[in-house]
């Protein structure tokens, strides 16, 4: 009988390994990618400093201290994931409930708290003796901005590699991006000014969530309503927005070269920061996702939406956390560092989570793991 089910359960469920194998080159070595950007990054911003300074001071308008060129491509990122956000999933909010409760007060209550305290308690005390105060502010800012950011379009990754619910996943996402409109800025003023010596301008705050979370979420959800009405979801889904592929990786990886061609003086002179950056996000990020994950057990929610509910919990919009470092404290700051760190150590650690959940299937009832695939 033990067989029998074992043999079921296996055959149900693909092994993480098998999952694993889904990635594409790019989303499975995305770290190697990142690290051959910053050699890149750090060899053009030593070999070509005047050019990287002539970058370093394009705005997107006067005052805005948004920079243009990194603007442009994380346009290039972020719009091809909004056209993901289906606002029509909002009319399936009301089912299982307990599951987007779970994601909402993990990603709103607990995480932008949690790191803060951890960035401090690091920064400031475990690693204080190898880094100035200004520098533990601005690591402190960054680890901040990062974890206030919830992640959009790479949640439906690691949804499928755990072979998640995909419509509660796209419930979720949906109402992270709306409730971004109205936490976001409040939650990084009233956090970076409580832990550190740091101001936060807050109309460059505004600036940054109408240039990067209002401008593309309502550029996506037109341009998403637009197409499907002359051609139809199918086309747009699986014809369409496969094409923006390439683009995004692109962007991603020139975006991750200007950043650090724009931190190459700091790199060289400390390289140790980025370990010591590392630290505090992993320590958070398996903490936020044991604490989703055990409270969905908790609660008796099925593996399908559990498992989609901590890795949302887990991971990051680092592209709209790099975007607002930058906005608020410059390209060459350690707040911008620090939400660049996060996506070096971002698609390792998540795997890891993806391989935990996959392996930990059964501490789910049967019964909740069929009634969550139907």
């Amino acid at each position: 009988m033990k067989g029998d089910t074992k043999m079921a359960e296996t055959s149900a469920f693909p092994s993480s390994a098998s999952s694993e194998k889904r990635l594409n080159i790019f989303e499975r070595y995305l770290t190697v990618w990142v690290g051959l950007c910053m050699v890149a990054g750090v060899l053009v911003g030593q070999a070509f400093p005047s050019l990287v300074n002539t970058f370093r001071s394009w705005e997107l308008g006067d005052g805005s201290h948004i920079n243009l060129p990194i603007a442009v491509l994380i346009w290039l990122m972020i719009i091809p994931m909004m056209m993901k956000v289906d606002l029509t999933a909002l009319r399936n909010v009301g089912r299982r409930p307990q599951g987007l409760f779970v994601t909402l007060i993990v990603n709103w209550l607990v995480k932008p708290f949690s790191m803060a305290f951890f960035a401090w308690l690091f920064f400031r005390f475990v690693f204080g003796a190898w880094m100035t105060p200004a520098e533990a502010d601005q690591y402190i800012a960054g680890c901040i901005i990062l974890a206030a950011a919830p992640c959009t379009a790479m949640v439906f990754v690691w949804s499928y590699l755990t072979d998640g619910d995909a419509a509660y996943t796209l419930v979720q996402v949906t109402v992270n991006d709306l409730l971004m409109l109205l936490l976001f800025a409040p939650i990084i003023g009233f956090l970076v000014s409580g832990t550190s010596s740091l101001t936060v301008p807050f109309s460059i705050l505004v600036y940054s969530v109408v240039a990067f979370i209002v401008i593309p979420l309502a550029t996506g959800t037109l341009a998403r309503a637009w197409l499907i009405t002359r051609h139809g979801k199918t086309w747009f889904e699986q014809d369409f927005l496969p094409r923006f592929g390439p683009m995004t990786i692109v962007a991603l990886l020139l975006t991750l070269v200007f950043i650090f061609a724009f931190q190459a003086d700091n790199i060289v002179a400390k390289p140790w920061h980025v370990a010591l950056i590392a630290i505090p996000i992993l320590f958070q990020v398996y903490m936020n996702a044991s604490l989703a994950y055990g409270l969905m057990r908790w609660l008796r929610v099925p593996y399908v939406v559990a498992a989609p509910g901590a890795l949302i919990g887990a991971s990051n919009f680092f592209e709209l956390a790099v975007a607002t470092a930058i906005a608020l404290f410059g390209p060459e700051s350690g707040a911008a560092l620090a939400t660049v760190v996060g996506v070096l150590v971002e698609v390792p650690v998540m795997l890891s989570v993806c391989h935990i959940c996959n392996r930990t299937r059964h501490w789910f009832p049967e019964e909740l793991v069929e009634r969550g695939t139907a």
